[in-house]
């Protein structure tokens, strides 16, 4: 399905950092164009098809795969591409301490996270500066207070806002 729209094969994998810092592959389906990307851009490039998966996160469906191999969880901190979660520092490293998940407070906060970013004069620049060192605070805040009870809500504010 998502083949026939970008051109090249339906599903995807890539390295992201998990729980102690250790590298696995995420799986996940096409919703992009074969074409450079650049940060605060990617909704530009995603193709028609790519765009109602990644606004219904249907396009998150393939880590399903990673909760059953161990690599993930359903709740917790997103799983950051190299360069990110590795290069934490100090009390920071606590995230790591978990799995990564599918969905997470910080995923619910910037939930519209790249429209956000198309915003911006410098996209990177604002999401080294500004998003990421907020989602390091939820995320820190999370592992610090996890509980069944905020998985659950999680889960729920996941389903609803899709």
């Amino acid at each position: 399905m998502t083949a026939i729209d970008t051109k090249r094969f339906g599903f995807f994998k890539q390295k992201r950092v998990g729980q102690h810092g250790k590298l696995f592959y995420i799986y996940k389906l096409r919703t992009l164009r074969d074409e450079e990307h650049q940060l605060g851009h990617l909704s530009k490039s995603a193709t028609r098809l790519g765009r109602f998966l990644r606004r219904t996160r249907l396009n998150e469906w393939p880590q399903l795969l990673n909760v059953l191999k161990g690599d993930m969880s359903f709740v917790g901190p997103r799983p950051d591409l190299p360069g990110f979660a590795d290069k934490l520092e100090g009390e920071d490293r606590i995230i790591l301490l978990v799995k990564p998940g599918i969905t997470g407070p910080a995923t619910l906060k910037y939930r519209n996270e790249e429209r956000v970013l198309e915003r911006q004069k410098d996209p990177e620049h604002y999401n080294r500066t500004i998003i990421w060192a907020d989602k390091v605070k939820i995320n820190k805040n999370y592992v610090r207070n996890y509980s069944f009870y905020l998985d659950l809500v999680c889960i729920i504010k996941s389903t609803i806002n899709t």
